[in-house]
């Protein structure tokens, strides 16, 4: 393990958090700063000596500040191995002194994007110099420490106090160093790729560690870009067992689709599928009706609440066997009452991101999408029969929101605001309004349902109506449209057709 004194420093920092007292150490350690632009502006207006980039190289800063550290004497004193002769008798003819530390972070060209600012302000926050510099110091971790974070100054520091940086410091440096490179490119290409799409590049950080994926021989991880707004980053564990791979999907799932009911909603999902949702005057009430839809199915599944978690619901929750509790906020006797349950995970988190990219895997490639989003009016629906009641067109409006979240073949049965049946990932459209039909029962009869994507023929609708449901919403498009009409004009169903199906495999 080669440990390297530093004696000399190279700092160009945009973000100048904690740069004084870690300045300030180093020349106490007698380390010499060397620096430019804001930076040693920066510096030296704290009392800080330092030695200007321009004073090193003999060139001054040109066009407009672009162009500062990229000279021999600077990147020289980078990249030079001193394990190779040769090197070494460069730097003594050229009369160029070694770094052992850049200390490098690059504009802010990500926050930048994200705040909308307009095209030549995005250019004009695209850094050269900076990713210059962290790759060639980066590249060179044999011997020089890179540093792109404010964070990892404590780290320099302690390493300076025992005499220097470790080979393994350093080449932990380098990595993180590379990562922020990528994760930089990756930002500007994404950007530049917004409007055709052709290229994509992701740069992933691993999360958290999982101890195993969907099954115990499969090995899994969370990862997620460093900047992500992703509602489980915000999220609050407040208790419970660690969350397995297959909760996060779960997870995922019944935070987005209850995020999409109306206020005072509660959704009970199972293997990404609902198995139960509902909204009603209050979360108990929501709860209490979406268990009912089908509570053999609900039995260790994921409940997920739009509105705060109470105590009355909290009972009730805590009265069944269930995985996940999320909510946006949660009362303390609730969060009281679910404590005894210690394997329970209760979350408290903010709505879902307006991520939009779905990225799915195929044999060593990706399929992206935009991520489905679900009207949730019905004023553009196409009346096809009968105009259906109110009640039967709000209840038309929820289960089409629901049947959006649920995998294909879906059909959704919904009564009074509630689930009552659900047929999910069927190979055929009218075997899933059976599957839903059979979970219903006799509530079927006076109940609506939704289908996510056309009937192909009549068996379906004419199954639906025997069992007494009175309004159905579909896409519609079909070339046998006209027979499901006929179908539901025959029983006096409401036919309504949205002109947009929501597949989900």
């Amino acid at each position: 393990m080669t440990t390297i004194p530093i004696t000399r420093a190279l700092i160009s920092v945009f973000d100048k958090t904690d740069l004084k007292p870690f300045a300030k150490e180093l020349v106490d350690h007698g380390v010499e700063i060397v620096s430019s632009g804001g930076t040693a502006a920066y510096l030296e207006e704290a009392g800080i000596p330092v030695t200007r980039v321009a004073d090193v190289t003999g060139a001054p800063e040109m066009l407009g500040g672009r162009v500062k550290t990229l000279h021999p004497r600077i990147h020289g004193g980078i990249l030079a191995d001193l394990g190779h002769s040769d090197h070494r008798s460069d730097l003594s003819d050229l009369e160029i002194d070694p770094f052992q530390l850049v200390v490098v972070n690059l504009y802010p060209f990500e926050s930048t994007i994200a705040s909308g600012a307009d095209h030549e302000t995005a250019i004009e926050n695209i850094d050269i110099g900076g990713p210059t510099l962290i790759r060639a110091a980066a590249k060179n971790h044999a011997w020089v420490a890179v540093v792109v974070a404010p964070d990892r100054y404590p780290d320099i520091l302690e390493a300076i106090a025992n005499g220097g940086t470790t080979s393994e410091l350093r080449t932990d440096l380098a990595r993180e160093a590379f990562f922020r490179t990528a994760r930089y490119d990756a930002a500007i290409v994404n950007w530049l790729e917004e409007r055709d799409g052709e290229r994509r590049v992701f740069a992933l950080r691993k999360r958290q560690n999982l101890r195993y994926g969907e099954n115990p021989q499969q090995a899994a991880g969370l990862y997620a870009p460093d900047i992500s707004d992703g509602w489980w980053v915000h999220a609050d564990q407040i208790q419970g067992k660690e969350m397995s791979f297959n909760n996060y999907a779960d997870a995922d799932a019944a935070w987005r689709l209850v995020n999409d009911l109306p206020a005072n909603s509660a959704a009970v999902l199972k293997h990404m599928n609902a198995c139960g949702a509902a909204t009603g005057d209050s979360m108990y009430q929501a709860f209490t009706k979406a268990w009912e839809c089908d509570p053999l199915s609900a039995f260790g599944g994921v409940v997920a609440l739009n509105g705060e978690l109470d105590t009355k619901t909290a009972e009730a929750i805590a009265s069944f066997f269930v995985e996940i509790v999320l909510a946006p906020s949660i009362t303390k006797d609730a969060a009281e009452i679910l404590s005894s349950k210690k394997n329970l995970r209760v979350l408290v988190a903010p709505g879902p991101s307006l991520h939009a990219a779905d990225v799915r895997t195929i044999d060593d490639g990706f399929l992206i999408q935009e991520r489905d989003t679900t009207p949730t009016g019905s004023q553009q629906w196409a009346v096809k029969t009968r105009e259906p009641t109110a009640q039967e067109r709000a209840d038309l409006e929820f289960a089409w929101v629901v049947c959006a979240h649920t995998k294909s073949n879906a059909i959704v049965l919904v009564k009074d605001g509630a689930a009552i049946g659900v047929g999910a990932g069927d190979q055929s459209r009218v075997g899933a309004a059976e599957r839903a039909l059979s979970k219903a029962g006799e509530r079927a009869v006076g109940a609506v349902c939704a289908s996510d994507a056309f009937f192909p023929f009549r068996d379906g609708p004419d199954a639906l109506a025997a069992a007494g449901i009175t309004a159905i919403v579909e896409p519609g498009g079909s070339v046998r449209d006209d027979e499901i009409i006929e179908s539901a004009t025959e029983h006096d169903v409401a036919l309504l057709f949205t002109g947009q199906r929501h597949f989900k495999h």
